[in-house]
């Protein structure tokens, strides 16, 4: 199959789960020989220079960007909440030079099937239809409206809570007005795909979850620097910013108490400066920032730790994280849309107090630490070998472009 994948930014360097489940499935879908385009919106916040892309990449995928600005400005987002009915989150995304590229690579190329990856790339399913017999396929990355909605609950400015809602509104207009424009619906999760039929989908569905490189689970329990709690992720994501912020004010100062000298490992790019002042002022904390090797840091730290009060869709760094032998202690919307048992392959807990009592049992407990990081191995290669999933999904466009024959 020859396949074209639109993205909303370069899924290189893979360094968050958006990206990594895009880059993910692209290499698996070559892996099987498929024929693998991206285009891309290369974006000001997560710029990748062309030049700097790894030649085993482009020797496997045809990748071009096209360079907007998608940078949040007041004054653009004034005039829109005031002057239009549209999120200015997808706004944001819809540009005119895309348009000319896509046109020109739809013109170049023949393909069975253009993969939309997150829901602002549904703007050009027009463009698409005009100019290509392509299946279009919607990938589902998250429930966009429920993560503003959840944000907008936790949010204490009452200016900013009335503005997030008007978006989360805006966002769930939009997303109605875009249901069953596409052939295909790839949901991210089960439960997501639920959401999408209760809205009125009508198209067939797969489910096409962020999967992993079973190659590389299992990894050197020897280099892991017991009992140390770690968190990684993007900083300027508000709800990565909110769990850490809850961490180091409710549970943080409870759990030293209980182990002093203990470290609280953090890394992640893109903080804001009052973010990491707050990092760097707290006792016990270790304040990386943006590191170069994702899976060396989180090899070699021992607690993994992802409270999240907000967001929506599957949280791929847990995945990842479970796929190196990490016991994670994380909250119930952390856990959402991860089929994972508590106890077992990982802790959920929401109360901030139980939440340092289960991490210093593990702490105390190292026999525990070592059975829950084993089963979430177990787990990974059971439910997130991105090989499988991959496999699955081509069948899935095969199965559907011998129909539409």
């Amino acid at each position: 199959m020859k396949i074209l994948q639109l993205t909303n930014k370069m899924p290189f360097p893979p360094k968050d789960g958006g990206a990594i489940a895009t880059l993910n499935i692209s290499m698996g879908l070559h892996s099987l020989g498929h024929e693998i385009t991206l285009l891309g919106i290369n974006t000001t916040k997560h710029y990748t220079e062309m030049n700097d892309l790894p030649e085993t990449l482009k020797s496997s995928i045809d990748i071009r960007d096209v360079k907007v600005d998608t940078k949040l400005s007041f004054g653009a987002a004034f005039k829109n909440l005031f002057f239009s009915r549209l999120p200015y989150n997808a706004v944001r995304f819809f540009n005119k030079d895309f348009i000319h590229a896509l046109v020109n690579l739809l013109k170049e190329k023949e393909f069975d099937v253009v993969q939309l990856e997150g829901l602002y790339m549904t703007w050009y399913i027009d463009t698409i239809k005009k100019h290509s017999k392509a299946i279009i396929a919607f990938r589902a990355h998250n429930i966009e409206h429920e993560i503003w909605h959840r944000i907008a609950m936790h949010e204490r400015s009452y200016f900013k809570k009335l503005y997030f809602r008007i978006l989360a509104h805006r966002i769930k207009k939009f997303k109605l007005r875009i249901l069953n424009t596409y052939d295909l619906l790839l949901p991210i999760t089960r439960r997501d795909a639920s959401h999408y039929f209760e809205l009125g989908n009508t198209r067939p569905a797969f489910v096409v979850p962020a999967g992993y490189d079973v190659a590389r689970l299992n990894p050197d329990s020897e280099e892991v620097n017991f009992p140390n709690v770690f968190f990684i992720g993007t900083l300027d994501w508000f709800p990565n910013q909110e769990g850490v912020v809850w961490f180091l004010e409710k549970v943080w100062y409870k759990l030293l108490s209980l182990n002093p000298g203990l470290e609280f490992h953090v890394a992640g790019r893109n903080a804001p400066v009052w973010l990491e002042e707050l990092l760097i002022s707290n006792k016990g904390v270790i304040y990386h920032g943006e590191i170069d090797d994702a899976h060396a840091f989180i090899v070699h730290n021992a607690i993994m730790i992802a409270p999240l009060f907000s967001g929506s869709g599957m949280r791929v760094k847990i995945i990842e994280g479970m796929a190196l032998g990490k016991t994670i202690v994380t909250t119930t919307i952390g856990a959402e849309g991860i089929p994972v048992s508590d106890g077992t392959n990982i802790m959920i807990e929401d109360d901030p107090d139980h939440f340092a009592e289960k991490i210093d049992l593990l702490i105390k407990n190292k026999e525990l630490f070592d059975d829950i990081g084993h089963n979430a191995v177990e787990f990974v290669s059971q439910n997130f070998d991105n090989h499988k999933i991959s496999a699955s999904l081509a069948d899935f466009y095969i199965k559907h472009l011998r129909k539409k024959c």
